[in-house]
């Protein structure tokens, strides 16, 4: 779903709705020496990623231009249908943060991270919800983003699905962050949310909001992605320093995740906390 995103612009889903299809200068060698890492963003789309910096995928493509020893430069692009065909394909950046694993249309590098969708309710929810059939949210206003895969098992829960748009143009419209707005007022019951955004805007409510990642989801559909890195085709020498890159810093990226309230999943599937966490990085 970096994306990425970052997967998607908005969701993990959005990945793989969204991104345009094109191979134009693909025959053209690899690049061997790099005088600055180019990196393929989008510069309204927190958490993922802006202009300013702010986002976590821009706190990793820090720490990756600071190892290759280069400049850092983003290539700005709303994340709407031809993002990759516009940018990554045009050979005008490099690199994208992330990308959900799987996405045919580039080349993954080693997942980073995996995360899934959550329930963000409000505080005072009372019921510890982990798949989407749990009859809590039978007759609840459950906000979700259009064509993204909670909605048909949703509405089989018995919820009512108030659908936010999917593909906008992130300078004009923030559609993830007024569903968990309109929780916050009581417009809305809940919102089912793809991780990373459901974490971070979540987190920037007075009091927070709670966010119950759903892991335990047995549905027809899929509510957990992992993650990689996209980059362009025949590229064999970049896929490789990203992969030894991402091995080298994981202990630094998951702090980053963490601090952006980023719900995190092992490679079973269950949730990673910071006790787990800290165990791994001294295993």
């Amino acid at each position: 779903m970096r994306f990425r995103g970052s997967l998607t612009c908005l969701t993990a889903a959005a990945w793989l709705l969204t991104q345009g299809i094109g191979s134009v200068h693909a025959d053209l060698p690899e690049l061997y020496e790099r005088d600055q890492l180019r990196v393929c963003a989008d510069g309204n789309n927190l958490p993922f990623t802006n202009s300013a910096g702010e986002g976590f995928e821009n706190r990793i493509a820090e720490l990756m231009a600071d190892d290759l020893d280069v400049p850092l430069r983003y290539v700005w692009a709303p994340q709407v249908m031809g993002f990759v065909r516009n940018t990554l394909e045009l050979r005008v950046c490099d690199v994208m943060i992330g990308v959900v694993a799987g996405y045919e249309h580039l080349q993954n590098t080693n997942e980073y991270y995996r995360s899934v969708y959550a329930l963000v309710v409000p505080a005072d929810f009372d019921a510890d919800v982990t798949r989407l059939d749990d009859p809590a949210l039978k007759g609840l206003d459950i906000g979700v983003i259009a064509e993204t895969p909670p909605i048909v098992p949703l509405r089989r829960s018995g919820a009512t699905v108030r659908n936010y748009l999917l593909q906008v143009d992130t300078r004009e419209r923030a559609p993830v962050r007024d569903a968990i707005a309109d929780v916050a007022n009581g417009s809305l019951d809940g919102a089912v949310i793809w991780g990373p955004m459901a974490g971070y805007f979540a987190a920037r409510h007075d009091p927070p909001l709670k966010v119950l990642p759903l892991h335990e989801d047995d549905s027809d559909v899929r509510l957990d992605f992992r993650i990689t890195m996209g980059i362009r085709r025949g590229e064999p020498q970049w896929k490789d320093w990203i992969n030894d890159f991402i091995d080298r810093h994981q202990d630094e990226i998951n702090a980053i995740l963490v601090e952006y309230q980023v719900p995190l999943l092992d490679r079973r599937g269950e949730p990673l906390d910071s006790a787990s966490l800290n165990a791994e990085e001294t295993s």
